[in-house]
C-alpha cells in the first residue's frame, strides 16, 4: 500500500510538471510577439541611438567616433540648459494648477446626481480628444492682439490689449493655459474614479464625529488618494516637460526663445544641424533628467499601497 501511494504521488508530480511545462511554453509563445515588437521598435532603436550619440554622424556621411564630445557640447550649451530650466518652469505652471482644478472638479462631481455628474464628466473630457494642433490654433485666435477674444474682454473693462504670445513675459504662461485645459479631462476622471472607490463608511464615521467638508477632504479623501496623486504627478511632469505641439504651433519657440521647451529645442537642432549625434545626445540627456526626477519623486513621497 505504501509503495502504491508513493507511486501515485510521483505520478501526480510528473503530471503537474508536465502541465507546468506546457503552460510555460504557451505563455512564452503568447509573449513572443510582444517581446519581438519591443525588441525591434524599442530596445534596438534605443541601443542604436546610444551608439550614434558617440558618433559624428549625419544622413550624408558615415558615422565617425568622437567619444563624449556630443554630450560635452550639449551640457555646455547654455541654450540647452536654459530649455531644461524653462521646462521645469512650465511644469510648475501646468501640473499643480491642473491637479488642484481636477481635484475640485472631481469633488463636485461625486456630490451631484448621477445624470448631472455624467454630463459634467463628458464635458470635461471633450478637450482630451481634441488634437493639440487644433487647440493651439483655437488659443492663437483667443490670444490675437487685434481682434482676439481675450483682448476684446479686456477692452470691455477699459484695459489696454496685451500681446499674449508676442511678449516674452506672457508667452510661456499663455502656452501653459491650453496645456492645462487639454490635460484636465483625463486627470479629472481618474480622480473621480479614485474618490468613488473610497469606502463611504469613512465619511459616515467622520460625519458622526462632526467633521465638515474640509476635515473629510484633508483627513480622508487626500490620504486615500495619495497613490493617485503620485501617479498623476509623475505622468503630468513627464507630459509637461516634453510638451511639443503647443509651443511649435503657437509661437515656434519665440519670442526670444521664451517658449522653446526641451523637445522643441531638440527638434530644431535635428532639423537644422548637420550633426545628428548632437540631437540624439540631447534626447538621451533629457531622458536621464526625466528618469532622475521621477526616481526622486518616488523616493521622497511615500507610495506604499493602502490597505482597507
Amino acid at each position: 500500500m505504501a509503495t502504491e501511494a508513493i507511486d501515485d504521488r510521483r505520478t501526480v508530480k510528473r503530471r503537474h510538471a508536465t502541465y507546468r511545462s506546457r503552460d510555460t511554453k504557451l505563455a512564452y509563445l503568447m509573449l513572443a510577439p510582444v517581446v519581438i515588437l519591443l525588441g525591434v521598435f524599442v530596445a534596438w532603436p534605443a541601443v542604436y541611438a546610444g551608439f550614434l550619440s558617440f558618433q559624428d554622424w549625419s544622413f550624408y556621411k558615415d558615422p565617425q567616433f568622437v567619444g563624449g564630445k556630443n554630450y560635452a557640447d550639449v551640457l555646455t550649451d547654455p541654450l540647452f540648459v536654459a530649455t531644461i530650466g524653462r521646462g521645469f518652469l512650465f511644469v510648475l505652471l501646468t501640473v499643480p494648477p491642473m491637479l488642484v482644478l481636477a481635484f475640485l472638479f472631481a469633488s463636485l462631481v461625486v456630490t451631484l446626481s448621477r445624470r448631472l455628474a455624467t454630463i459634467l464628466k463628458v464635458s470635461i473630457y471633450i478637450p482630451t480628444i481634441i488634437s493639440g494642433v487644433i487647440a493651439s490654433i483655437i488659443f492663437v485666435v483667443i490670444y490675437a492682439y487685434d481682434g482676439g477674444i481675450l483682448n476684446a474682454v479686456l477692452a470691455a473693462f477699459h484695459i489696454d490689449p496685451v500681446s499674449w504670445i508676442g511678449d516674452p513675459a506672457w508667452a510661456l504662461l499663455s502656452v501653459a493655459v491650453p496645456a492645462v485645459w487639454l490635460g484636465m479631462g483625463l486627470t479629472s476622471l481618474i480622480m473621480v474614479a479614485a474618490m468613488v472607490d473610497i469606502p463611504t463608511e469613512y465619511y459616515e464615521a467622520a460625519a458622526m464625529e462632526g467633521a465638515g467638508w474640509w476635515q473629510k477632504t484633508f483627513y480622508i479623501t487626500m490620504p486615500q488618494m495619495k497613490n493617485v496623486f503620485l501617479y498623476l504627478l509623475i505622468t503630468g511632469f513627464v507630459a509637461a516637460i516634453q510638451q511639443f505641439e503647443l509651443p511649435l504651433v503657437m509661437t515656434q519657440g519665440g519670442p526670444l526663445d521664451s517658449t522653446t521647451l526641451p523637445n522643441l529645442f531638440i527638434f530644431n537642432h535635428f532639423r537644422n544641424d548637420v550633426n545628428v549625434g548632437y540631437s540624439i545626445a540631447a534626447a538621451l540627456l533629457l531622458f536621464v533628467v526625466l528618469g532622475s526626477v521621477s526616481a526622486l519623486v518616488f523616493k521622497f513621497i511615500n507610495s506604499e499601497r493602502l490597505v482597507d
